[in-house]
């Protein structure tokens, strides 16, 4: 090919790569349809069904098809509208009360805007200081939130699940195990430990380590007598205890194991004391929150999620190590092709705290919210998420439902036992109460005013009620009791 061949053919290819670089009108005639389609979604919001139960799920989406011809705007959005953003869960729902939900505030959406149309690269200090320096402010900031030290360091990932991994993989490490060890390592946990957890040791190689579930007290929270005594058994029987994992805010109940006691047999007994406080750790924000997390600041890693109790959109984890030499001493490694990227002194980069090397620039999403808002108001939403749920909690009882523990943060589990079984001291039919609440939950789907989840606790079929969005309030929650309420009369009381 000559020379003038060759530049001809890359004019040409400029020309056709040319669209994905539109200029100011270009820009605005796609944003605005875009500005459009959010604005008429957070209008309609109060509005629309929390799950909408339709008979394709979202099957439409398969129409559409990706071709080398351009289309409009306005076609992919009336596809989103119609196939993605109409079936199932709608996650922004101030009535999504199932699992554990987040909200997906704007401002935060801005900062995800903002960091995508600018693109920093947050993963090396030396590409973006700024950026980095931005990542460690916002880390610090939590840092601070939870009592950790100023020895600590942190990483903003993708999600609790891939948070707890880089926790495990560090103290892994921390303990120098090997792989000659990994059959008698021996990890503690319980039967409320989120499942991430054990799913972490199969992607570490960590499948062959013991699992001790320890046993529970009556509000579903980890007993340190059993604790202490399951690590001294394992010990004496040539096991290697090597790690304690506890709960701030269980999944399934909200339960926060007590932290301070258990710290006290990590301390003394030497084992690493991890706390997923996924869900429950940004309620230290609070005063009664604070007192209920004590202890949580004494763990060797902790993992908070601001797409939980910070109200984010999903994609937000932050990890913290206590000395944050040990996260570090797992994850920095060094390439030939980046040895211009020299390390500042004072700021270490994410890339040598995580497995990510490219990643987004997380914090903008946090820092964003934080700057225009204040902290005020998450504490605030907070606190008022924890008064919610013991008002529902308490109502739901003179509803005739039976009733888990009081909750400690924004989680009440219920299930409705019919009134002959109330009335009499028959036997219960686990069974018929089991299928009643499995079709009470699925008429309150199909209803849609409200989303709420089920759990199975000691073999029963349990409801659950998570308030965490951040646009629900007390009519949501009355709203809620009106439709369990109308539903039981329905099917039968």
């Amino acid at each position: 090919m000559t020379n003038d061949v060759l530049l001809a053919k890359i004019a040409r290819l400029e020309a056709q790569a040319r669209p994905l670089e539109p200029d100011a009108m270009e820009r605005l005639a796609l944003r605005e349809p875009v500005m459009t389609y959010a604005e008429t979604f957070l209008e309609a919001l109060d509005k629309l069904p929390a799950y909408h139960d339709t008979e394709d799920l979202g099957s439409g989406i398969r129409s559409s098809r990706i071709v080398e011809d351009p289309g409009s705007i306005e076609a992919a959005l009336d596809l989103l509208r119609e196939h993605v953003d109409g079936p199932g869960l709608n996650p922004a729902s101030a009535g999504h009360l199932a699992y554990i939900p987040g909200g997906g505030i704007y401002t935060s959406a801005l900062g995800d805007y903002l960091a995508d149309v600018t693109n920093r690269y947050a993963g090396v200090f030396f590409g973006g200081p700024g950026a980095v320096r931005l990542e460690n402010l916002v880390i610090d900031w939590v840092r601070r939130v939870v009592g950790y030290p100023e020895s600590a360091l942190g990483n903003h990932a993708s999600c609790g699940s891939v948070a707890n991994l880089i926790a495990l993989a560090t103290a892994r490490d921390a303990a120098g195990l090997a792989g000659k060890d990994y059959h008698r390592a021996v990890l503690y946990l319980t039967s409320q430990t989120h499942h991430c957890i054990t799913k972490s040791l199969r992607f570490l190689g960590l499948g062959e380590c013991v699992i001790r579930h320890v046993a529970l007290d009556d509000r579903y929270r980890m007993r340190p007598d059993q604790l202490a005594k399951q690590i001294r058994d394992d010990r004496s029987s040539g096991l290697k205890p090597w790690v304690v994992v506890a709960s701030a805010g269980s999944t399934d109940v909200g339960a926060i194991d007590p932290l301070d006691r258990i710290a006290d047999v990590t301390t003394q007994e030497g084992l690493w004391f991890h706390v997923d406080g996924a869900y429950g750790g940004f309620f230290a924000l609070t005063t009664e929150g604070a007192d209920l997390l004590d202890g949580m600041e004494r763990s060797d890693s902790l993992v908070v999620d601001p797409h939980k109790t910070m109200f984010l959109p999903y994609g937000s984890s932050v990890l913290l190590v206590r000395d944050g030499k040990h996260l570090a001493a797992t994850h920095r490694h060094q390439a030939n092709y980046m040895q211009d990227a020299t390390p500042a002194r004072d700021e270490p980069s994410p890339a040598d705290l995580s497995p990510e090397l490219t990643r987004p620039f997380r914090a903008l999403r946090l820092w964003l919210p934080l700057m225009v808002h204040g902290v005020g108001p998450f504490r605030a939403a907070l606190e008022e998420k924890m008064l919610l749920t013991r008002y529902f909690h308490e109502e739901v009882a003179r509803l005739g439902f039976w009733v888990g523990p009081p909750p400690e943060l924004s989680v009440s589990v219920f299930r409705y036992v019919p009134e002959r079984y109330r009335a009499s001291d028959s036997e219960i039919d686990w069974d018929e109460v089991n299928a009643y609440n499995a079709r009470l939950v699925r008429e309150i789907r199909r209803d849609g005013r409200v989303f709420l989840s089920s759990t199975t606790l000691e073999g029963r079929f349990t409801i659950r009620l998570a308030a965490v969005v951040h646009r629900t309030h007390l009519d949501t929650i009355r709203t809620t009791l009106a439709v369990l309420e109308e539903m039981t009369n329905r099917l039968g009381r």
